[in-house]
């Protein structure tokens, strides 16, 4: 009797941890998917395209870092680069529910400003504004899967970027 007693505490215990585990993992799931960033974080490369205020366009190659933290903060690098051409941004992004406000800046140019707008369901939309610069900027992820598109009426006028998660 006290080794079936044994047996059936020691079961439980077992069942009431793995039930423990279970619960804690479906919290910090729902946590993080609470986040407008969801599907975001990682390394992504592709190619698109750039066409610029005189008419022309150019392929270009680009490569972007999303540092997700907390589930409310955003850290994005893009590099992208033709054979005549670069751009490097970085933006500094942070939420609340799905409004987002940040910095913005692309360090070719030397141009700095400000970022706001919405995210969440796997897209990023937000107007980046500096000193005599300003654009629309989307970013859509599905899976392994983006697109970054870029309008403005500067020099760069649209950007189409096509990217995989490395």
């Amino acid at each position: 009797m006290t080794s079936f007693s044994a047996n059936l505490i020691g079961h439980t215990l077992k069942v009431a941890t793995v039930g423990a585990i279970l619960m804690l993992s479906a919290t910090a799931s729902q946590a993080q998917s609470a986040s407008p960033f969801v599907g975001f974080d990682g390394s992504w490369s592709g190619s698109g395209t750039v066409s610029l205020s005189d008419g022309s366009s150019e392929q270009i190659r680009c490569r972007a870092t999303y540092n997700v933290v907390g589930g409310t903060a955003l850290k994005q690098s893009l590099r992208c680069a033709s054979d005549s051409y670069k751009f490097e941004l970085s933006s500094d992004v942070k939420s609340q529910g799905n409004q987002v406000t940040g910095t913005w800046g692309e360090a070719s140019r030397n141009i700095f400003g400000n970022l706001q707008g919405s995210a969440g369901g796997g897209q990023i939309d937000v107007f980046v504004e500096a000193a005599g610069f300003a654009a629309n900027l989307t970013l859509t992820t599905k899976g392994n899967k983006q697109l970054v598109s870029i309008s403005s009426k500067g020099q760069i006028r649209d950007v189409s970027i096509n990217m995989i998660r490395s």
